[in-house]
């Protein structure tokens, strides 16, 4: 979907030039290209998002963990009386460890949704910051476009027509 949006517009910037000849078109259509996720990882305030990621990670590890050391306890007490237990004791327990094992998978799915939300309000900070960085540098070299080199997403960019942004982007970050 990137791939055929990015060539779209390339398309269709490099009508009107194709139109004034061959040598025109490096004039005409400029653009740039980055890894984003490397002039993000590159940014002074990443390593402590990465901090509090982790330790909010640790968190919900432990209580995981502990949860799970309950779980395996009361499973271990629930086979050790099984044979003597009543049936509706019987009964009662298997539904309490059912009852607990769902609860801890819920809040393991929880957890799961919590820490992404919480990547992802704090990575909001910096991927602003990095937009308006790209942003000003796209005007300053008169750019139409940036494109996002991740994930393989343009394999090939013609040195002659684009412009690598990626050490201009990060000097431009840690200062």
């Amino acid at each position: 979907m990137v791939k055929h949006l990015i060539i779209a517009i390339m398309v269709l910037l490099s009508v009107p030039a194709m139109a004034q000849g061959e040598d025109s078109v490096a004039h005409q259509v400029r653009f740039g290209y980055l890894s984003y996720e490397t002039a993000l990882a590159a940014m002074p305030e990443y390593e402590g998002m990465l901090q509090q990621m982790n330790t909010l990670r640790e968190a919900y590890e432990k209580e995981l963990q502990r949860a799970e050391d309950e779980f395996n306890r009361k499973y271990e007490d629930f086979l050790e009386g099984q044979k003597e237990f009543p049936r509706t004791i019987l009964l009662k327990r298997q539904t309490e460890l059912q009852d607990l094992m769902q609860k801890n998978l819920a809040f393991k799915k929880q957890g799961e949704a919590d820490l992404a939300k919480a990547e992802q309000e704090l990575k909001a900070p910096l991927r602003t910051r990095l937009n308006e960085t790209i942003a000003a540098l796209a005007r300053q070299h008169h750019l139409a476009l940036v494109i996002n080199t991740d994930s393989n997403a343009c394999p090939f960019i013609e040195p002659e027509l684009g412009v690598d942004l990626n050490e201009e982007v990060i000097s431009k970050l840690k200062k």
